[in-house]
């Protein structure tokens, strides 16, 4: 009997790494982002570098111009176009989240940090954007998968 229990313990903790990339693996693929009304914005395609670091591009603008500058932005982003620009850069995995990069709002040109999960019942993108690095200070939105 011990051995069995053994043998569950050691394959659980096997498993656990496999079901984490599985979550992260989840995140990559194409989003819609959501503002306060509900309403569709863009759509942010999130892949993950060979050097294991995640990011999201924006690939397309479904509202206003969709030859939109980013005039708030400062640096070398300052009045380039927003389609095609990375607006999440540097996030890596920790445990069942992204952390530890940063994320663009185009709207005013800040750059925040950012966590990245995943909402395990709506399959929901959350991302939070905060101005300290623990997160307690921003605020979240949810994005959905794209088609």
């Amino acid at each position: 009997m011990k051995k069995n229990i053994l043998i569950l313990i050691v394959a659980a903790f096997a498993l656990l790494p496999v079901s984490l990339y599985a979550q992260s693996n989840k995140m990559l693929g194409k989003w819609y982002t959501i503002d306060e009304d509900g309403n569709r914005k863009s759509i942010v395609v999130i892949t993950k570098n060979p050097n294991g670091m995640f990011e999201g591009t924006i690939e397309k603008l479904l509202t206003g111009d969709p030859d939109r500058k980013c005039v708030n932005c400062t640096g070398a982003e300052k009045n380039k176009t927003l389609k095609g620009m990375k607006i999440i850069r540097s996030l890596r995995e920790d445990g069942l989240k992204l952390t530890g990069g940063t994320i663009l709002d185009p709207a005013n040109g800040k750059v925040y940090n950012c966590t990245v999960s995943l909402d395990k019942k709506s399959g929901d993108l959350k991302v939070r954007g905060s101005l300290d690095k623990s997160g307690i200070i921003g605020r979240n939105q949810v994005w959905k998968r794209a088609e």
